[in-house]
């Protein structure tokens, strides 16, 4: 008898396909590392000249130079230490703010039915879409009007109602991805909205309120045009107006100027470590290592 012999026609079907894996996973990390070069070199630029001295920077733009000028940064802190205090309090007293607003107004609109609560949150939603610098000359007047320019409330206050904004609506978006039955046990054993609003949504919404909070601080440190329109007053300028100081008449000691950058950018590189997993846990939906 003839025996029939069968070859199978994908043989090599399964190397190719691996290869072809292989060479995509290659593409995508070289891609992925191209990205965070061309994301560090400028961090990295102000890391080399943050040592240089004015000469150094002068001969040598772009490569690092011999010896460290490390003198360079306490020089900077010596100057910009006033200016990061008023960042950090604006920060502090907006998140505050900014979270009581965004928990009560997200709580409210996420767990309670009553008429007029979807237009609500598109009307939230509406601000989204209103430009800054068409709101920048009425909130200029307004604060005026009131006589808050050059104190800190006219810092804050702008950053409280706008980072509300933002804050509801992601508030109110995780809110309602808690599930409902975990509120309706606490309403049988007696819980009021007060002991549900401390005991369940409060804890259970961290990893949002470390998102706001992070954003909160970020638009603070970044806030440049505002606090130089409203606030003359040198000792109430944040880091990003008192930078402006180390260009002055007698020229521009670079070094130290970079050095300031530095110093400056250290709080929000430390304050991402540690919030880190509740930011993308808030951005996610989740709970930090529920996944």
């Amino acid at each position: 008898m003839a025996t029939l012999s069968v070859e199978s026609p994908a043989r090599g079907a399964r190397p190719r396909r691996n290869s072809r894996r292989s060479r995509s996973t290659v593409i995508v990390h070289v891609l992925l590392i191209a990205i965070v070069a061309v994301g560090l070199l400028p961090y990295l630029f102000v890391l080399t000249t943050s040592v240089k001295s004015n000469e150094q920077f002068a001969v040598s733009y772009w490569t690092p130079t011999f010896p460290f000028h490390f003198e360079n940064y306490l020089s900077a802190w010596n100057q910009i230490a006033p200016f990061m205090a008023i960042s950090i309090i604006v920060a502090l007293i907006s998140i505050l703010g900014i979270v009581a607003l965004s928990l009560v107004s997200g709580f409210v609109l996420a767990r309670f039915r009553f008429p007029g609560r979807q237009f609500f949150f598109i009307m939230v939603v509406a601000l989204l879409m209103v430009p800054g610098i068409a709101s920048l000359i009425p909130l200029f007047v307004m604060m005026r009007d009131f006589g808050l320019l050059n104190t800190l409330w006219v810092l804050i206050l702008p950053r409280i109602a706008g980072g509300a904004v933002l804050g509801t609506i992601l508030m109110k978006t995780f809110i309602e991805g808690i599930p409902q039955e975990l509120f309706d046990a606490a309403r049988v054993d007696g819980a009021g909205t007060g002991r549900l609003f401390r005991s369940i949504m409060l804890p259970l919404s961290l990893p949002v309120v470390g998102t706001v909070s992070l954003l909160t601080v970020i638009g603070v440190w970044n806030d440049f045009f505002w606090p130089l329109l409203t606030v003359t007053n040198n000792a109430l300028k944040p880091v990003s107006v008192g930078l402006l100081f180390f260009q002055g008449q007698a020229g521009t000691d670079y070094g130290a100027m970079f050095a300031g950058y530095m110093i400056a950018s250290l709080p929000l590189l430390l304050l991402f470590l540690f919030l880190s997993k509740y930011f993308l846990a808030g951005i996610q939906g989740g709970l930090p290592g529920s996944h």
